[in-house]
């Protein structure tokens, strides 16, 4: 189904050839490197050189999780008008009843920004911002950074890439985005999928094949091959979404006369262009994936990577789902948390069914669905179906064909466009509950429980059309394969008067005279320090899962609510990991406090370090430590609450994602690796010349750890970072650096 290929290949004549079997002359080598798609769309946004890149993206987009942070941080920037295409959209926290009014007063305040500075403004329940980015944004040839890890449009051409907002912060101030260059690992598509199978299916597949051993980390895919031209662009799509759970950095996809027909329909002709790699083209590694052979797919709790065939989990359910509930148990501490009950009568029960989002919520996903529950209900009993429809002009579509008709008679409910489902905020399932979703990601509690409350449910991501045909059997976990239903769907018709009578489109149409307004909750980013010339670093929390979501770092759904305002947004920081760390950083904060008001360590500090001696300069504070944190989310505020509470670092065995990292160092937060660290809550860890190793360009520091009176020494590495990034660091902050007039 699906194959690696970890070496270099070549694309000739329609066909992957491994490097050593190609025989290529050296210049022809570098004739071939350059002849990707990748490359050439890299190539025009480049004003750097051709190994060190240092990109001007067409287009930005934000949600309302993270345009508020974003506008306040470019305020104090500098920021006078939005130099290029900005979108803000509204569909994380338009369902969230937390907090009173401050879901609402953030949206006014994105507004009357949208008014100041030069901004499109997509109100609440219109779309999901990656759909509304596809249908209106997205051009063959272009890039848009996005302040949302989800920011795929390569199978319309363009190389998006999802970051967290002091990257797109850069961009507003016509900063650059540098990173080395990357990899192109080519996806060679070959066969065709058969009835009942879907892009979330070969989404899955790819997933398993890739993630758990990094083999396209912070790479960019590559469509290519004969594969492509059997599938509908609303599959293209749902399959590149999810490229993300992979931690690729970007995807792009060969475009063809379907691509052509997507933006004239949505009225947007001009925006096409064919794109195909050059032959011979040279990747760096390769993925072949045989949709013939791709069955519907069921990724267990608690990672999209966790995936096998339905057909495997039905044949064997007892052993999947007891590997999935030992795993909750280890999360929730108790053996309350169960998935085996779910097995009855050697069949598998669900409890709820969700149909949603960026990768769900598209036109054929839901009417494909809507045809396997024709004419069938989903039951009185504990199952329950929901729908979002990803944007207003696809649900207008799905009521004028019929197809919402249909799915409100058999009970389903069909919602407005929202992403809560996909992060917590919506739909949470009853403790114990297990969910099938065709949503993004199920990494544990993004479904919105709370095990320090005792509550763990389970989401499995699934297709949407063997969500359907799982409905259709009153919850019992079925595949669509070969299921009976009709195929063929009524053509969409795209409605632009929708988002014509509702959008504000004021992208280069700044009002400087303009107010911003702020509601009560908004609050500016509090003072950051510089680095000072050594660090003395309080371990207060040591996380040693495997992986380290974003989601349990910073939780998703109502603490969300709380995204404007820093301090607030941190009380809730690693609450479901390590429900004492926000204390633990606090009392460091308030002590470094101490020092710069005091000039010196307080004595409680002093006391711990047990005679160890810290020379003048030395700034104090706190650091998580983790082996691999940083997978999922790109939201800022997983490394930015941890700033607010006085983090100066994290050391970690690897990042899980590069957009992680850029979060740590845009804060001013050191992105240490050690792989053997041995630290421990409490411990202490002191680098000397700190500031002048950061400033001399070195890759690697010599630390000492102070742990119960006694003290050894350690290597952390850096690695390689970039001049502007070294200043940011120095500086304390991204803020401080633009301030200093960089």
């Amino acid at each position: 189904m699906v194959k690696l290929i970890k070496q270099g290949v070549y694309y000739i004549e329609g066909k992957l050839v491994r490097e050593n079997r190609a025989f290529m002359t050296s210049d022809k080598k570098e004739e071939a490197v350059r002849a990707t798609m990748s490359g050439e769309i890299l190539r025009a946004h480049n004003t750097g050189d051709g190994e060190k890149l240092k990109l001007r993206f067409d287009a930005i987009a934000s949600h309302d999780i993270t345009y508020v942070g974003i506008i306040q941080t470019a305020k104090a920037s500098g920021l006078s008008r939005f130099p290029i295409s900005y979108t803000l959209t509204n569909c994380h926290n338009s369902l969230c009843a937390v907090g009173g009014t401050i879901n609402e007063d953030d949206h006014v305040f994105g507004l009357s920004a949208a008014k100041k500075y030069g901004a499109d403004y997509v109100p609440a329940h219109l779309a999901v911002i990656h759909q509304y980015m596809r249908e209106c944004s997205a051009k063959c040839g272009a890039m848009i950074l996005g302040s949302d890890s989800h920011t795929r449009y390569g199978a319309l051409g363009t190389l998006a890439i999802g970051e967290g907002g002091p990257e797109l912060v850069k961009q507003i101030l016509s900063q650059t985005y540098d990173i080395a260059r990357p990899q192109i690992i080519a996806v060679y598509l070959k066969g065709k999928l058969r009835k009942g199978v879907g892009p979330q299916d070969v989404a899955l597949a790819l997933v398993k094949a890739t993630f758990p051993s990094g083999f396209v980390k912070n790479k960019i895919l590559e469509f290519i091959g004969p594969g492509i031209e059997g599938l509908s662009m609303d599959y293209r799509n749902g399959i590149d979404v999810m490229t993300t759970e992979t931690t690729c950095l970007s995807s792009v996809w060969e475009t063809d006369e379907k691509t052509e027909e997507y933006f004239a329909v949505h009225g947007r002709k001009e925006a096409y262009r064919k794109m195909q790699p050059a032959q011979p083209a040279y990747y760096d590694g390769a993925v072949t994936i045989d949709l013939s052979k791709v069955e519907p797919m069921i990724a267990l709790p608690f990672h999209p990577s966790n995936a096998y065939t339905i057909r495997e989990l039905l044949e064997n359910p007892y052993e999947l789902l007891k590997e999935a509930e030992n795993r909750g148990r280890k999360l929730k501490g108790d053996d309350s948390f169960t998935l085996t009950d779910k097995i009855k009568d050697g069949k598998i029960y669900v409890e709820q069914g969700v149909i949603a989002g960026c990768a769900g919520g598209m036109y054929e996903n839901i009417a494909e669905a809507a045809e396997i529950l024709r004419d069938k209900s989903i039951g009185a009993d504990e199952f329950t179906l929901s729908v979002y429809p990803s944007s207003q002009p696809v649900y207008k579509c799905l009521v004028e064909n019929g197809y919402i008709g249909v799915l409100m008679e058999t009970g389903a409910i069909v919602k407005t466009a929202f992403c809560g489902p996909c992060f917590g905020a919506g739909d949470v399932p009853a403790n114990n509950g297990l969910s099938i979703r065709h949503t993004t990601r199920n990494f544990e509690n993004r479904e919105g429980s709370k095990p320090t409350n005792g509550q763990l449910a389970a989401v499995a991501l699934m297709d949407a059309r063997s969500i359907a045909a799982t409905a259709a059997n009153g919850g019992v976990l079925t595949s669509a394969l070969d299921y009976a239903y009709n195929k063929r769907v009524k053509k969409y018709k795209f409605d632009d008067k929708i988002y014509r009578n509702r959008v504000y489109y004021g992208a280069g149409k700044a009002q400087s005279e303009a107010p911003l307004k702020y509601g009560p909750n908004i609050a500016d980013w509090p003072e950051q320090i510089a680095l000072g010339k050594h660090l003395l670093i309080k371990i207060v929390s040591v996380l040693t899962d495997p992986v380290t979501t974003t989601d349990e770092l910073i939780p998703s759904g109502e603490t969300s609510s709380y995204r404007s305002n820093p301090m607030k947004l941190a009380e809730f920081a690693l609450s479901r990991k390590d429900p004492k760390y926000v204390a633990r950083a606090k009392e460091v904060l308030q002590e470094e406090k101490e020092r710069r008001e005091k000039g010196a360590l307080p004595e409680s500090v002093v006391k711990e370090l047990n005679g160890f001696a810290v020379d003048e300069g030395t700034v104090y504070g706190s650091a998580v430590v983790a082996r691999k944190p940083g997978d999922g989310s790109a939201r800022e505020q997983a490394v930015s609450c941890q700033r607010v509470l006085g983090g100066v670092a994290n050391i970690a065995e690897e990042y899980a994602t590069k957009r992680y990292r850029s979060n740590l160092i845009n804060w001013g937060m050191l992105p240490f690796l050690c792989a053997k660290a041995e630290l421990k809550t409490g411990d202490f860890v002191y680098v000397h010349d700190i500031a002048a190793a950061i400033a001399g360009g070195e890759e690697k520091v010599v630390a000492t750890v102070i742990s119960q009176g006694k003290t050894r020494d350690i290597v952390l590495t850096l690695g390689a970072l970039t001049e502007d990034e070294r200043k940011i660091i120095l500086a304390g902050c991204l803020i401080n650096f633009n301030k200093k007039g960089n």
